[in-house]
């Protein structure tokens, strides 16, 4: 009998190009910051730091005690909850969906992210997706067995997509092209007429678009993040993710959903359907009252002005410091790059990061990590509070002082 080769057993080489690898690397430092008696303030991870309202965690608290709520609920999610889901998409966006066949719940906006490619394309296709972007998005990929195109996203185009750029041959391959806009970790904000134009050449070449808008509700500035539902022919062209992780602050509760195509909503809640039961119906119920607060009388402010005071904060007291980075338009992340000065030191983002970390106990995560075009920025998440923002600020002061970057 032949011995099997024990090269790389029961770990599947995929695995090496879900992009995690970054996070893992990065989780290292922190733990070597802290046995070195270093403080750490976490500025990596984009979790929101507080829950969400009380109102939602009483009917939360509640569902969870009705026996009759352990039963499987179904993969695609509670019809209840789809409507809910589609009455808000008309409040927020004056947008109409069939929460019976154009709507599919999800747990959380990730694992839609991850099994979308499995569910509409097929071993060889190509899909185009943003670099820098979100690592899930090229993760995905892979596990699908799909080709990734990377399209840059320029300072000079300021971080929007050049879709003249991509090559004929990739469009007459491609299955979907994905976006995000607002964007992780570039927080760009897209208009009508680029989404009209988006639309516009997704039906062209025959490709579905896939727009991320899990920041809906963290625009800044008088800005509010739209739905590319809400040009006419998206819903034949498009699907749409959205997250009540970042938008209440619920990104234990695992719960989101996807809207838009109903072709594309019914392969991926075919795939869904064999793999998962789907969201625990007392989540449903939470995500439910949060939905019916965020249209009601009782919405309050919501997480975007949260997020806004603490970017103003951090980038005053950062300039302050002698780092000029941009100010965000949205999201919970600053994208900032690199000092002029670092790259003449020999510090690219990983380097700028781990000494960073390292010495300040400051954690932020390498551009890199988010494709090629990330290189020489670094993601900072504004997941602390004002008080802790300006210690961390003071912090990465004295470090480009001590390496000689203070502009």
């Amino acid at each position: 009998m032949t011995l099997k080769a024990s090269k790389n057993r029961w770990r599947a080489d995929k695995l090496s190009s879900l992009g995690s690898s970054i996070f893992q690397e990065v989780a290292g430092w922190k733990a070597e910051a802290a046995a070195g008696g270093l403080e750490l303030i976490d500025l990596g991870i984009g979790s929101p730091d507080r829950g969400p309202s009380s109102e939602i965690r009483r009917v939360l608290s509640e569902a969870v005690l009705k026996e009759d709520s352990y039963s499987y609920p179904s993969s695609e999610g509670g019809l209840a909850f789809r409507s809910k889901a589609a009455a808000w998409m008309k409040y927020r966006f004056g947008v109409e969906v069939d929460p019976e066949t154009e709507m599919l719940t999800l747990m959380g906006s990730q694992d839609g992210l991850a099994h979308l490619a499995l569910a509409v394309c097929n071993p060889g296709d190509v899909a185009i997706v943003p670099d820098p972007g979100y690592p899930i998005y090229s993760g995905a990929l892979a596990i699908a067995g799909v080709t990734p195109w990377p399209l840059p996203l320029k300072a000079e185009n300021g971080f929007l997509p050049d879709l003249s750029s991509i090559p004929e041959e990739v469009l007459e391959r491609a299955a979907f092209i994905l976006l995000n806009f607002p964007g992780n970790p570039v927080s760009v904000r897209a208009d009508y007429a680029f989404f009209e134009q988006l639309i516009g050449f997704a039906r062209r070449w025959n490709l579905l678009v896939v727009h991320d808008l899990a920041y809906s509700e963290m625009g800044f500035d008088g800005y509010r993040p739209i739905s590319i539902l809400q040009v006419p022919g998206a819903r034949e062209a498009a699907v749409e993710f959205h997250s009540f992780s970042k938008s209440f602050n619920m990104a234990g509760c695992r719960i989101g959903f996807l809207a838009g195509n109903a072709d594309a909503i019914g392969a991926l809640r075919s795939l869904k359907g064999n793999i998962d039961y789907g969201v625990f119906e007392p989540v449903q119920e939470a995500a439910i009252a949060a939905l019916e607060q965020a249209m009601g009388a009782d919405a309050g402010e919501g997480v975007g002005p949260l997020y806004e005071r603490r970017r103003d904060a951090f980038i005053g007291a950062l300039r302050g410091e002698g780092w000029d980075v941009p100010k965000p338009a949205a999201t919970m992340f600053v994208w900032a790059p690199l000092p002029a000065a670092a790259a003449a030191g020999g510090l690219d983002s990983r380097r700028f990061a781990r000494e960073l970390l390292l010495e300040t106990g400051v954690a932020v995560i390498p551009g890199d990590a988010f494709g090629a075009e990330g290189r020489g920025f670094v993601r900072i998440a504004l997941v602390e509070e004002e008080e802790r923002l300006a210690e961390a600020a003071r912090r990465i002061g004295r470090f480009l002082r001590a390496k000689g970057l203070a502009e």
